[in-house]
């Protein structure tokens, strides 16, 4: 059998270029090596966001985007958390073995504090609970996650040997990070630093139209430019020549590597260059995005189908937890 490849993208806003070139392109590969589940982690965002404008429209956007970015329905298992209710069974259950403190102290946990005090709770506390029965749900082998997750994952992983343990059994795998191979692309934000991340706010999105992404670019930190040759570009300048390493031709990058070397640079003109490459690079896959969309009968079926298939899996988890557990019908 396949090994198991787990992995969801919360409903709280557009797939952007970082999301796609540090992992969708490889799960379009490992759908046809693993079997895999990709899901829209709704649950998860209403954590930070309980009262969503849109949900709907929410979950509609990122499965039009994991569709148009090539994951295929009928290959991989693409679902929608809440369409699942066995992942919120089980994530009662491992409650019941989860500790407060052991919560209290992880990382994600402090930071959403720090972020959203007026909003501490009780499903922000238990989040690794939840991202654990996720996993664990489809005793997934392999877990794609960032630097920013690797602590939920080894709660998952401990959820899942405290149950083996104290039930006295050997059920569920204990799940594992993975990292692509090769080399990953990290794709920076425009204002200067990190990653692109949504809730940083400098991100370009796969479905922005060409008038959105000119701006977003046209808006990106840079500084006075080169004091003298030969210089190290400062990490706001570094970005931009990053970004132009996946969206421009060789040449083109060439001669702006050139132009800052020798004090000549242009900013304003190497920065419209990047928005036509990008406005070019993104073309495709915003194409299909709007031609999904705008199929409501197809996205229904693939919502459908992938949360028959989800629960196949899930049910069958869940109904051999329950019996371990003691829970049998009389």
């Amino acid at each position: 059998m396949k090994e198991v490849v787990l992995s969801g993208i919360r409903s709280t806003g557009h797939l952007h270029l970082g999301n796609y070139f540090g992992a969708l392109r490889n799960f379009v590969q490992m759908q046809h090596e693993y079997r895999c589940y990709f899901f829209v982690a709704d649950w998860h965002s209403l954590t930070t966001h309980p009262t969503p404008e849109d949900h709907q429209g929410n979950v509609r956007t990122v499965i039009s985007e994991y569709l148009a970015c090539g994951i295929d329905p009928d290959v991989a298992t693409l679902y929608v958390q809440s369409d699942v209710p066995e992942i919120a069974e089980l994530y009662l259950l491992l409650n019941m073995n989860a500790y407060v403190g052991e919560l209290e102290r992880t990382t994600t946990f402090k930071e959403k504090v720090r972020k959203q005090p007026e909003n501490v709770n009780a499903g922000l506390l238990t989040y690794p609970v939840l991202m654990a029965a996720d996993i664990i749900i489809h005793k997934a082998n392999k877990v794609p996650v960032g630097k920013d997750q690797e602590q939920n994952l080894e709660m998952a992983r401990k959820f899942a040997k405290r149950f083996n343990r104290i039930y006295g059994v050997d059920f569920f795998i204990e799940p594992k990070g993975y990292s692509f191979s090769g080399k990953l692309i990290k794709i920076p934000g425009l204002d200067g630093s990190g990653k692109m991340g949504k809730s940083e706010g400098n991100a370009l999105n796969l479905a922005d139209d060409p008038e959105v992404i000119r701006q977003k670019v046209m808006r990106a930190v840079t500084d006075a430019g080169p004091t003298h040759e030969n210089q190290t570009p400062p990490e706001p300048i570094q970005n931009l020549f990053q970004l132009m390493e996946v969206a421009s031709q060789p040449d083109v990058i060439a001669y702006y590597r050139k132009q800052y070397a020798e004090c000549k640079i242009r900013y304003g003109e190497m920065k419209s260059q990047l928005a036509d490459d990008l406005i070019r690079l993104t073309a495709p896959i915003r194409e299909r995005i709007t031609d999904i969309q705008g199929d409501e009968e197809y996205l229904r079926k693939i919502v459908r189908q992938g949360a028959e298939k989800a629960r196949e899996s899930a049910s069958k988890t869940l109904r051999e937890v329950k019996e371990i557990m003691g829970f049998k019908p009389f």
